[in-house]
């Protein structure tokens, strides 16, 4: 579904370039849900734009669904992979089905009543009531704006989802929620999943495999247990420090919790 070789990204600034991804190797398996972890500066959002072709590298190679990206740029990269931003990204003056419509309506060739049915189904799949259609943005909390962009990022039934930071901002019970409605679609809809997350417990409950971004590359992949054990400073810090040991404990102690 995924496959990059060779990646450099680099940034240009007054004084000096900065390098942040060099010879950068990544690749992902349709079905698989694998999440990239680093640490501040390591590129990760960057590597999400650069799959959606939003962003481009100084050199390498990145192949979405079989083709460049740039390719698939061309034909619409919209209707095969679909993007849920940290904060939503939802337009405030549009009202919940108006955003979660707006990429059926840009295509300008569906009649609007199928628009319409088309983003009523998305909006009850990802949990939301048909009544939340005419709230607005700023009408709703943290998880229901969450939930809409979710909707709007499926509305075309991409193969592909890429999510940013999925729970950032919610409290534990909507992050809860969140992630339980993530697996449930993940199976349902059969979706190849690229995740960027912070949040171990989200981590630990749906990733099939974890790639650690460090040392401008991915450094290790591969299921949680072999990438705990992989001897490297970030990974030590970030799974087996403090907060990484209470998240493991909670998972081995209540591992249907969610």
């Amino acid at each position: 579904m995924v496959e990059i070789r060779g990646l450099r990204t680099e940034f240009a600034g007054p004084a000096r370039t900065t390098v942040i991804h060099d010879g950068l190797n990544f690749a992902v398996q349709r079905g698989e849900v694998v999440s990239l972890v680093g640490g501040s500066g390591t590129g990760k959002t960057v590597l999400l734009r650069q799959i959606l072709g939003l962003a481009h590298p100084a050199a390498g190679s990145i192949r979405v669904l079989g083709e460049p990206v740039q390719a698939l740029g061309e034909r619409g990269a919209a209707g095969r992979i679909g993007m849920l931003f940290q904060h939503g990204a939802l337009f405030s003056a549009f009202s919940v089905l108006e955003n979660i419509a707006f990429p059926l309506r840009e295509l300008r060739t569906l009649p609007r009543r199928l628009v319409h049915q088309a983003a009523m189904v998305k909006l009850q799949m990802v949990g939301l009531q048909p009544e939340d259609a005419t709230k607005m943005p700023a009408d709703l909390s943290g998880g229901m704006i969450k939930r809409v962009a979710l909707a709007r990022a499926l509305v075309m039934d991409p193969p592909l989802l890429l999510l940013d930071e999925p729970t950032a901002g919610l409290d534990p019970e909507s992050s809860d929620g969140f992630v339980r409605l993530l697996r449930s679609l993940h199976r349902e809809l059969g979706l190849t999943v690229v995740m960027v997350t912070h949040d171990l417990d989200t981590l630990f409950e749906l990733s099939t495999r974890i790639a650690v971004l460090a040392d401008r590359r991915v450094v290790v992949t591969g299921p949680p247990k072999d990438v705990i054990a992989f001897q490297h400073p970030f990974v030590h810090e970030f799974f087996l420090g403090e907060r990484g040991q209470r998240a493991m404990e909670l998972l081995r102690e209540y591992p249907f919790a969610v």
